[in-house]
């Protein structure tokens, strides 16, 4: 059974992951609204992953010494706020400044969520609980935006952003009431502790972080051209094939928390090589719509096993500093977003196809699986343990 607490941080998360996402469903209707460009519109989503970027250090300096639960319940505050914002904004500028606002909620709520998720289970099943607190942004992928696109375009956009508020105070009731008080923040010195993050140990795994990211946005950002020019999809064709990926990162998230916890540089080492061939395939069938499916499906999964392994081997290579490690690898992921959308979006300014996309993203992925190879053979360490390298 689902413990409370991590069922109640999973409600959160599936609520941070709409706002985040469903943005991209509406960009008809809000462009439409203020007047602007649907490439402006698209600025929303640019504006969002770089405001969990900036956001990540200044709100983990902020809330490091607030206990977990405090802290936890001060985001959402900040989450509801800026939602508010977002449903009743006046003007494109002020929609942006609350999306912004919203983002600085996002890096430190998952940051201190994975701490206390893998708090509170036995050392065994800490990167399966950490998986399960993921999974609400999973299913927002499977369920929020396509449920909260489908809202926006019948009521307006408007009522999209009023129904994640109801989510959030949700979230935050359960929270108020399932997560338990007592957990304490930082007890040590702020400047030891940023110190403590600049070691290499902590830092690789917040490097192989953002690559793993870069390499799925380089894709993942055009999968609807891709799609569509390559494949051959109609766009409601697209719908469906999007609604298959996201049931793959959903199982593959979970699936990459329970084989962690028994080996978790192998379940690392083993999603790359998987990412790796599964970019390859994809270059290769990406004219035959059958198999590109398969192939989608296969590679969200394998992206999204990298999620909770990744985050717990940050946190537990920066034991000194947990909360402020976890928080800035959600930065580091964020960075990889937009690096990823940037150099996808790079590449096709000079040619290259979208069918090619998937040979960049896949060198991106070697990078990654290189590094964590480093990592284990520094170590000398067994691949079938669920201890951290250098931790």
């Amino acid at each position: 059974m689902l413990p409370l607490p991590i069922l109640a941080l999973a409600v959160a998360s599936f609520g941070i992951g709409t706002t985040e996402f469903v943005i991209m469903g509406l960009l008809p209707e809000v462009a439409q609204s203020f007047g602007v460009t649907i490439p402006q519109a698209g600025y929303l989503v640019s504006g969002y992953a770089l405001g969990v970027v900036v956001g990540a250090p200044i709100v983990a300096i902020a809330t490091a010494r607030l206990p977990r639960k405090t802290a936890l319940l001060a985001l959402m505050g900040v989450f509801l706020l800026g939602n508010l914002g977002c449903a009743v904004a006046p003007s494109y500028a002020l929609l942006m400044a609350a999306r912004v606002l919203t983002a600085f909620a996002h890096g430190a709520f998952f940051g201190i969520g994975a701490v206390v998720a893998r708090d509170l289970v036995p050392r065994e099943r800490r990167t399966q609980a950490v998986a399960l607190m993921f999974a609400g942004l999973t299913l927002a992928n499977v369920l929020g935006v396509p449920l909260g696109t489908a809202l926006g375009q019948a009521a307006g956009w408007r009522a999209t952003f009023w129904a994640v508020v109801a989510i959030g105070v949700a979230a935050g009731a359960a929270i108020q009431l399932c997560v338990p008080a007592g957990l304490p923040g930082t007890r040590g010195r702020l400047i030891a502790e940023f110190r403590a993050l600049g070691r290499w140990p902590v830092l690789r795994p917040m490097l192989i972080s953002t690559l793993s990211s870069v390499s799925f946005f380089t894709v993942f950002t055009y999968i609807t051209p891709f799609l569509t020019n390559v494949s051959g999809f109609t766009p409601q064709g697209v719908t469906g094939v999007l609604f298959a990926a996201g049931v793959g990162l959903t199982l593959g998230n979970l699936a990459g928390g329970h084989f962690a916890d028994r080996g978790q540089m192998a379940t690392i080492i083993g999603s790359f090589l998987g990412i790796v061939a599964m970019l390859l395939t994809l270059a290769t069938v990406a004219h035959h719509a059958s198999m590109t499916v398969v192939v989608l499906v296969l590679w969200s999964g394998l992206v999204f096993a990298l999620v909770s392994p990744l985050q717990v081997w940050v946190v537990e290579a920066a034991s000194d500093a947990p909360n402020l490690a976890s928080t800035l690898n959600q930065g580091a992921f964020n960075l990889g977003n937009a690096t990823g959308a940037w150099i996808g979006g790079t590449a096709l300014t000079f040619g290259i196809g979208y069918g090619e996309l998937p040979l960049i993203a896949a060198v991106v992925s070697l990078i990654g699986l290189g590094l964590t190879l480093t990592a284990v053979s520094r170590s000398g360490r067994r691949l079938f343990s669920t201890s951290v390298p250098g931790a």
